[in-house]
């Protein structure tokens, strides 16, 4: 949870509306999976199949919702054009695929101005198989992991231990877990198919090339570490990386549609109509240009895979690195996946070769435990620790122009639909007031007016905070009947933990209730809470409950059990189902 300094910004300098928020109540029949952030992992024989949200404990709205925006983003907008072609998605939680969606098309143009006439067109299946660029990524870093398991790599040994020749120009220090991480000093990107005439010279150009930054002081994300990294598996395993790939991951865990330069190129989904390199329409071939240069298979770039495939890979990690009895890493190993060694870097999270707790494409599902990659061809997978959930977004969003615009925004609506299906239980009784997720809105939950004797009063509320670190909780009180309002500092307490808040918190990743209590002067006043979120990314939102407001004389309020002392912006009170 982060503690904020900031004062109350009015509503108007950020653009935002008032809207109703609401109370929440949660089916008792079900359980709050995603407010228990220290659950271990799934069982390990569990084996994905596919289930209703409902039948979950789900609610489908949201799920529904994401579904349709992902549409949306078919049609043309503004520019004329689509965000992108078309798009398969597959969100699971607890051992069961909820959602599975094709829409649009695998090949709609000619090149990147002109469509393809339209009976040429071919559509989107559950099955169609992407271009996971920067996704592959992953696979490369399971490889690595899995030899530093068997402990034929250590973590902080140096690259060229294991490389010699990756010493060249001072690289002599960098360790694994520096490539791993994106902490090397490496550049981010090199014109390797521009510059050298084969694979050997484009291979040494790596090996050769000079740091930017000092080993260990600055995160830079680069497809050099990853270059290196493959190299690396491929020596000390004696094979292509492609065959280690296919028989340390892909075929233990039955993911018989990954793998590199695809066979089918019917099933593929195109990407880009290329000129530079002279490629033209690019389908079935790997779409990063370095990646084409080594020959379809490369530590950075390569890998071609469904969504189902995906899902499989998930659930293991989930598992805690085993499916269907074929284990391909340890407990302790995918832990560390999923451990930041990126402190020093704030915002940066990484564990070995997954980012963590990335917002800008996890949306309300990250977290500390959440872990995942995006890929620039518009594919994402996250997987979400907390809650044993997935989601994967795979997009032809190149197809037929890089420049078409981000699926940021797509990405964000998919893994927020499933994470808002995971209604939040309240605290105590039936009912929470919830603010929900929605950008650029304002909630607000106000008391009735308190007597507060000379004495002071002792104000005390259970709190659920899952927000973008700019999506402020403003506790604050009025003497003058809402004409003016100050905010009110408030203690946060948590598994012994407190922390003292000005008035104003944000905050993510803890994902459970919390107590708060504040101490409120002697005079007639009113309390509220005031959940501001701006135009940018979302989290679940904010869930208050159990609020008490005590004197020396007694209790002034209960909002368990005086009707009417609570008012979220003027509404009646009443209840929404949400369930957990």
């Amino acid at each position: 949870m982060r503690l904020r300094t900031l004062v109350a910004a009015p509503v108007a300098a950020i653009g935002a509306v008032a809207l109703a928020s609401t109370l929440v109540t949660a089916s008792p029949a079900t359980a709050d999976d995603f407010s228990k952030p220290d659950r271990g992992f799934a069982p390990p024989n569990t084996v994905l199949a596919d289930a209703t949200p409902q039948s979950l404990g789900l609610d489908p709205t949201p799920i529904a919702e994401s579904v349709a925006q992902i549409h949306a983003h078919e049609q043309p907008d503004a520019s004329g054009h689509p965000l992108f072609a078309g798009a398969v998605g597959i969100m699971g939680h607890e051992g069961k695929i909820v959602q599975r969606d094709a829409s649009g098309w695998a090949l709609r143009y000619a090149n990147a101005t002109t469509e393809l006439p339209r009976e040429q067109w071919v559509p989107m299946r559950t099955d169609t198989i992407f271009d996971l660029a920067s996704v592959s990524k992953l696979f490369t870093s399971l490889a690595v992991v899995q030899l530093v398991e068997e402990g034929k790599v250590a973590l902080e040994e140096p690259v060229a231990t294991y490389l010699p020749e990756f010493a060249a120009n001072g690289k002599q220090s960098v360790t694994v877990r520096q490539l791993l991480t994106h902490t090397s000093g490496f550049t981010s990107w090199l014109p390797l198919w521009s510059k050298y005439p084969d694979k050997a010279s484009r291979i040494k150009a790596v090996m050769d090339q000079p740091l930017t930054n000092p080993p260990g002081s600055t995160y830079l994300y680069s497809d050099l570490n990853l270059i290196t990294l493959g190299v690396m598996v491929e020596k000390l395993r004696g094979a292509p990386l492609d065959q280690v790939v296919h028989d340390r991951i892909t075929a233990p865990l039955g993911m018989e549609d990954t793998g590199y330069n695809p066979a089918d190129k019917e099933r593929t989904a195109a990407t880009e109509y290329q000129s530079a390199p002279p490629r033209g329409l690019v389908w079935g071939s790997v779409h990063d240009e370095n990646a084409w240069s080594l020959g379809g298979v490369a530590g950075h770039a390569g890998v071609f895979s469904t969504v189902d495939d995906l899902a499989r890979l998930s659930q293991a990690l989930l598992n805690g690195g085993t499916y269907e009895g074929h284990r391909i890493l340890s407990r302790k190993s995918v832990e560390s996946l999923i451990t930041n060694f990126n402190g020093d870097f704030p915002g940066d999270d990484h564990g070995l070769g997954f980012e963590l707790n990335q917002r800008w494409y996890m949306d309300a599902l990250s977290g500390p435990r959440t872990a995942g990659h995006t890929g620039y061809t518009g594919t994402s997978i996250v997987i979400d620790f907390t809650s044993r959930s997935f989601a994967i977004l795979l997009t032809n969003r190149v197809h037929p122009s890089r420049n078409w615009g981000s699926v940021n925004g797509a990405r964000r609506e998919w893994a927020h639909g499933l994470a808002a299906s995971m209604g939040i239980r309240p605290k105590h009784g039936d009912t929470a007031w919830f603010t929900g997720g929605q950008n650029a809105t304002t909630s607000t939950l106000t008391t009735q007016p308190l007597p507060v004797p000379a004495a002071g009063a002792r104000l005390g509320f259970d709190l659920f905070l899952d927000t973008e670190e700019t999506d402020l909780l403003h506790l604050e009180r009025s003497t003058d009947g809402g004409a003016t309002w100050t905010p009110v500092a408030f203690e946060l307490r948590d598994r012994g933990t407190t922390v003292t808040a000005d008035g104003v918190v944000s905050g993510s990743g803890t994902r459970r209730w919390v107590q708060a209590r504040a101490d409120l002067p002697s005079g007639t006043q009113l309390v509220r809470w005031r959940h501001v979120t701006d135009g940018g990314y979302l989290g679940r939102g904010v869930a208050v409950d159990d609020i008490e407001v005590a004197g020396p004389g007694g209790i002034l309020l209960d909002g368990e059990k005086t009707p009417g002392a609570l008012t979220p912006d003027g509404w009646a009170l009443r209840g929404r189902e949400t369930v957990a």
